[in-house]
């Protein structure tokens, strides 16, 4: 009998040791590897919560940086400092008639066109028709873009003029006269 509960006790003993192994691999060690991940998920937000602080602090020299940058933006000048787009637009067609002019060419007419809103700008659209040669063409185009405030051509439509029939000869004398259209857009900053 003695020799029956050692066998029993050893019995008891493995089946201990069996239930506790069994119970650390289904228990313990799913809780050990789940407290290892939040360890590290905890040190990863730990990490990004610092990163967070640090772009916070940079908040007020970032927002600094860019009003000085809106500042600079309005001082050069590129939208029209006009408050309405109806005074933008007389502008427009006043500086495209003197142009015109000073390069020597005929202006025909102009048309303020539609207004569009987009992005924030009010786009002002003038329809320009003239007459004149390839230098007033060059001058007047020339003119346009490089002005202040920003101005774009659209549209550029050049055809020459027929010339005109000699009485004499009865043959057609070549022009260098042009008919131009085109458009000008000018943009003017919309009022918050």
């Amino acid at each position: 009998m003695n020799r029956d509960n050692a066998i029993q006790r050893w019995l008891a003993l493995g089946l201990l040791i069996f239930i506790l192994a069994v119970l650390s691999f289904a228990v313990f060690i799913p809780l050990l590897s789940k407290g290892l991940a939040y360890q590290e998920q905890k040190q990863e937000l730990l990490f990004r919560w610092q990163k967070m602080q640090q772009i916070a602090a940079k908040e007020g020299a970032i927002e600094a940086q860019l009003e000085q940058l809106r500042q600079q933006f309005k001082q050069q000048g590129y939208f029209s400092r006009y408050e309405t787009a109806a005074l933008a637009s007389a502008d427009l067609q006043k500086f495209v008639k003197s142009l015109i002019a000073d390069a020597g060419g005929q202006l025909n007419s102009t048309q303020v066109l539609p207004m569009r809103e987009r992005d924030g700008l009010t786009e002002i659209v003038l329809q320009v028709r003239m007459k004149g040669d390839i230098t007033v063409l060059r001058d007047v185009l020339h003119g346009i873009e490089t002005s202040t405030p920003v101005k774009i051509i659209k549209q550029l439509d050049i055809r020459p003029v027929r010339g005109k029939r000699n009485r004499k000869t009865r043959k057609i004398e070549p022009s260098n006269q042009l008919t131009i259209r085109f458009q000008v857009v000018s943009f003017l900053r919309q009022q918050s």
